[in-house]
């Protein structure tokens, strides 16, 4: 997965897995989701992004992990 964000034209892309876009639809207004040939969800942009996330270019992800049984 790759996260970039474009500050010149506000949009952060979500890249889920590299391959040809086959489809782009607007699924909630400033929310487009990029689909491949067989309709998996491959990107995300998320249009002025400044004003739907507190600070764009501080993206913070975590790992969960699964409880381990003892």
């Amino acid at each position: 997965m790759k996260i970039k964000y474009d500050p010149e034209v506000d949009v952060i892309r979500i890249t889920l897995k590299d391959g040809e876009i086959e489809e782009s639809d607007e699924e909630t207004p400033g929310i487009i989701l990029d689909f491949d040939s067989n309709r998996n969800v491959v990107g995300i942009e998320i249009l002025q992004a400044s004003k739907r996330i507190d600070n764009p270019q501080a993206i913070e992800y975590m790992i969960a992990q699964a409880a381990i049984a003892s």
